[in-house]
């Protein structure tokens, strides 16, 4: 096996932590990749994996050749990309996985012009709000709302998402309408619960620069954008969205923003892809479209 395939089968024994994981993504069989793995440590004298039943993690050894491996592999793909790109149109399949309402309501709308542009590109477009392994689900990028976790990939950051307070008119009639903080201990919030740790976020707002929580009543939470929109409609308490979320609902006078004086803070909107695909043609193109897109869609809400 040339020395830059087997720099690219240990890279995606780590970042898939099982050898048999590694072998589906790579279309290869797992003795394969096990030989390769055995033939690299051979070649440059030390051991890379530590290997048990459930799970294969890099040394300390390994952790250090994993990140010179990724420059090498992306300097590699470089070069041979060097005179391809700029002469040829970008091509193939690109997997996306967003979140489900950024999917629905704004990129999928918005693709017919990018593939109108790009005629050789096909895109795979996942709409998910769970947390994505991207080599092991063979995803190119991800789009993510909110904190990151150190998950070694690389982050390009589109911007601040901005989230306002809404309510229906019809809970407003009934409850009255929040001023302030110290209003909200007679009002009743949709509470969200994260898909992925089952949390109930408290109610944030911005105050002098820091930013402040507080626990809500409710009598219903739920765990989807769509189930939350939803319940506020129906009258059943304030929530906090992203502005392009609750647009129409908004112009059509279904929602009525309150306490604008007393917005969350913004959360921050980024794309995550594999260091080893950083420099792909088609990822670019796709990667500064969409961010473009987003911008003038969601971002300027």
């Amino acid at each position: 096996m040339d020395r830059i395939d087997l720099f690219r089968t240990f890279a995606r024994v780590v970042e898939c932590a099982s050898f048999t994981r590694a072998a589906d993504t790579l279309g290869m069989p797992r003795s394969s990749v096990s030989a390769s793995v055995i033939e690299l440590e051979a070649r440059v004298g030390a051991r890379l994996l530590h290997r048990t039943t459930r799970k294969v993690s890099p040394t300390q050894d390994g952790a250090a050749f994993y990140e010179r491996c990724l420059r090498l592999i992306a300097d590699v793909e470089d070069a041979e990309s060097l005179f391809r790109q700029t002469a040829a149109q970008p091509s193939g399949k690109l997997r996306i996985d967003v979140p489900g309402r950024i999917g629905r309501l704004i990129i999928a709308p918005a693709l017919p012009e990018f593939l109108g542009r790009h005629p050789q590109l096909d895109i795979e477009l996942r709409v998910t709000d769970r947390a994505v392994n991207l080599v092991e689900e063979s995803v190119d990028c991800v789009l993510r709302v909110g904190p990151l976790g150190d998950s070694g990939l690389i982050a390009r950051k589109i911007g601040d998402l901005p989230l306002i307070n809404v309510a229906s008119p019809g809970y407003l009639r009934q409850f009255g309408v929040p001023g302030t903080p110290d209003d909200l201990a007679a009002h009743l919030a949709v509470n969200y619960a994260s898909p992925s740790t089952g949390r109930v976020e408290d109610w944030e707002w911005v105050e002098d620069g820091e930013m402040r929580t507080c626990p809500m009543r409710s009598r219903v939470t739920v765990n989807s954008a769509e189930a939350y929109i939803a319940c506020c409609l129906a009258g059943l308490g304030l929530i906090q969205i992203p502005a392009y979320d609750v647009r129409r609902h908004l112009d059509a006078g279904e929602l009525v923003e309150v306490m604008p004086d007393h917005r969350a803070q913004p959360m921050s909107m980024t794309l995550l892809y594999p260091h080893r695909q950083h420099l792909s043609r088609r990822l670019q193109v796709f990667a500064d479209w969409l961010e473009i897109l987003l911008k003038r869609e969601i971002l300027s809400a």
